[in-house]
């Protein structure tokens, strides 16, 4: 896996000196990287935010979709170690503030679409003061003082271009404050379906309802308000089946005093908050939440949870005396039980308070241990080497579509070995500005041997395959109709 951090440069409120880049560093394959920005060209250079990488035409190269506050980018991959600008032709340039992307599949065609957040109606000329007036000290303005706008929704036509989907789909109808955003399916109908958190406003939950229509149900299904009906400070989000009860579940991650959320699936497009009786809302009550993601970081079979946070004012400590800036990363062990906070025992790193923004997973050494790169606020990024995950055994998939979309999003692997039986389903996106290791690391802990493993590809196909005789503690490719390449 190699590595691209976005920066944000130039625009009509910033102008760096010196300039700012984005930067791609290569895997060397022995635990260093080179930087490669200028010879792949893609540098950005604009007031990026975040990333989303798919392979948007299936030729095996995966692309990169940079958003921007400004003006967002497509860069195609060439399959030689260069990128070309393809942002005109293709129509996916999402004018405005775009913040997190996902590509996902969303009408089961086979190619993969782009849903872009868009955040608040600003530019230079609507800039607001929020402060103290007497003073004339600025600092962070909460965004309910700026107006909402609708997110993008661009459809492949499969000849290098996309369709603005927006109206069409239903997704154009509802003005958004949008941070994150994860595709899953929350009613295993094979749809695609997406869950938004909004900044201030209430999250939108899209149900695919077929034929190109979303319909927002983030109300009725219990997600777009807290408990005592408000909206929230929605950041990074993700979904799982954290419980193994075959149905994906939801979370959404905060601003200090109001809780992160962990939204339990009740099968019927509704779900409840659970995480007061889970420990995480109180562990979480004075933090502000960015990246997250749920991932076996220990190779156990069971999906734990990492919480990057950091408030988003850095001033606000000379407000409010509890809560700080910079604050400490979060581990939560899935016990098969419940969620324990492992942190303190997981490294020094769980110890330092960092203002964390994006976070992306991939294991970089291809150990199968899954590593962790956090973006840090104006500081070095930090990347996460996972000693944990290599103490018990594990298989490494990647999977890739022929028939349905060639990244395989909505595939629903399923695994047994001995007495362990577990699922894993590949959602789109997640976390916060961030894009993740298209593989899927199936851990089994101390056993020594995988029975068998099903994959039911998504739709169009629709086909399930089952395999035996599978390695252990290795990388596997499985293309669609064509079995394991190792």
């Amino acid at each position: 896996m190699d590595i691209y951090l976005v920066n944000s440069g130039k625009c009509d409120f910033f102008d760096p000196s010196p300039p700012l880049r984005n930067a791609l560093y290569r895997n060397n394959r022995d635990g260093t990287f080179t930087d490669v920005t200028e010879k792949a060209g893609v540098p950005g250079r604009g007031y990026g935010m975040g990333l989303a990488v798919g392979d948007y035409d299936g030729d095996g190269f995966p692309d990169l979709y940079l958003t921007q506050y400004g003006r967002s980018i497509l860069y195609h991959n060439n399959g030689d170690g260069a990128f070309t600008n393809v942002t005109e032709k293709s129509g996916v340039a999402a004018p405005g503030w775009a913040s997190s992307a996902v590509w996902f599949d969303y009408d089961n065609d086979g190619r993969l679409d782009l849903f872009v957040c868009r955040f608040v109606d600003f530019d230079k000329s609507k800039n607001k003061f929020c402060g103290n007036r007497e003073t004339g000290e600025r600092y962070y303005c909460i965004p309910r003082v700026y107006d909402p706008r609708p997110s993008w929704l661009f459809h492949n036509n499969g000849d290098g271009t996309f369709t603005d989907a927006s109206n069409e789909s239903g997704i154009g109808k509802y003005p958004s404050k949008a941070w994150g955003v994860v595709a899953t399916d929350i009613n295993n109908d094979g749809l695609m379906d997406l869950f938004v958190a909004n900044d201030t406003i209430a999250n939108f939950l899209f149900g695919n309802r077929g034929k190109g229509r979303f319909e927002e149900i983030g109300l009725l299904a219990g997600v777009g308000f807290s408990a005592d009906g408000r909206p929230r400070s929605g950041m990074g989000v993700d979904s799982a089946d954290y419980d193994q009860d075959g149905w994906m579940d939801l979370f959404v991650a905060n601003v200090d005093q109001e809780m992160f959320a962990l939204y339990h699936n009740n099968r019927d497009e509704s779900f409840d908050d659970l995480s007061v009786p889970t420990g995480i809302g109180a562990a979480t009550r004075l933090l502000s939440g960015w990246g997250l993601k749920f991932f076996d970081f220990d190779n156990d079979g069971n999906l734990d949870l990492l919480l990057c946070n950091g408030h988003p004012d850095d001033t606000i400590e000379a407000r409010f005396s509890q809560v700080k800036y910079k604050e400490p990363m979060f581990l939560f062990r899935n016990t098969g039980s419940g969620f324990e906070n492992v942190s303190r025992q997981s490294g020094p790193v769980f110890s330092r308070s960092v203002a964390a923004r994006g976070m992306a997973l991939g294991d970089f050494n291809n150990d199968g241990a899954i590593d962790v790169l956090v973006a840090v606020n104006n500081e070095a990024p930090i990347l996460l080497r996972n000693n944990s995950g290599v103490e018990n055994h594990w298989l490494g998939v990647r999977l890739v579509g022929r028939k349905c979309n060639p990244d395989a999003l909505g595939a629903l692997i399923t695994y047994r070995a001995g007495d362990l039986k577990r699922s894993r389903f590949k959602v789109g996106g997640g976390s916060y500005l961030s894009s993740h290791d298209p593989r899927v690391v199936l851990g089994i802990g101390k056993r020594t041997r995988i029975d068998w493993l099903e994959v039911k590809w998504p739709q169009p196909s629709g086909a399930v395959e089952r395999f035996t005789n599978l390695p252990i503690d290795e990388y596997v490719t499985i293309v669609e109709g064509q079995g394991i390449k190792q």
